[in-house]
């Protein structure tokens, strides 16, 4: 028996966000076959040089990725979503925190998601329903050294 589940597929995308989105797509499917510290591991060098992810432009990533692909828009496809979206960021120099974690009640099961501004974007569920077992955010700008 199945269940029947109606995709929520963002309209509205500009041309350029989509064609962006195709763009990342493929590397974040790619991204998404490695073993999760190989992951953070591409993701820490990545980051690197951009500035903190607002909501909005985190939200518009996500978007962008669902309704390009069918596959990040489904159930399961949380983790190239997420990645794609990350990526998707990273092109307008900004990162939103890519993160991967479990549920914290029953049933048991894996999710990746983007944050920005320490809230999970765009996720149906409350941000104290996954706990985080890893997470790759934007990094502190170094101050000067004192002379």
């Amino acid at each position: 028996m199945t269940t029947p589940s109606a995709l929520d597929i963002p309209t509205g995308v500009p041309f350029t966000r989509r064609l962006a989105a195709r763009l990342v797509l493929v590397p974040a499917i790619l991204l998404s076959l490695l073993p999760p510290r190989r992951i953070r591991a591409v993701l820490e060098v990545l980051r690197r040089g951009a500035r903190p992810a607002t909501a909005g432009r985190a939200l518009a990533a996500r978007d962008a990725l669902c309704a390009v692909s069918l596959r990040c828009a489904g159930p399961q496809g949380c983790l190239p979503r997420s990645l794609g979206a990350a990526l998707l960021c990273r092109l307008t120099g900004t990162w939103p925190t890519w993160c991967t974690g479990v549920s914290t009640v029953p049933p048991f099961n894996a999710h990746a998601w983007i944050e920005a501004g320490g809230r999970p974007v765009g996720e149906p569920m409350p941000a104290s329903y996954f706990a985080r077992l890893i997470a790759v955010g934007p990094v502190a700008p170094a101050g000067r050294r004192a002379r």
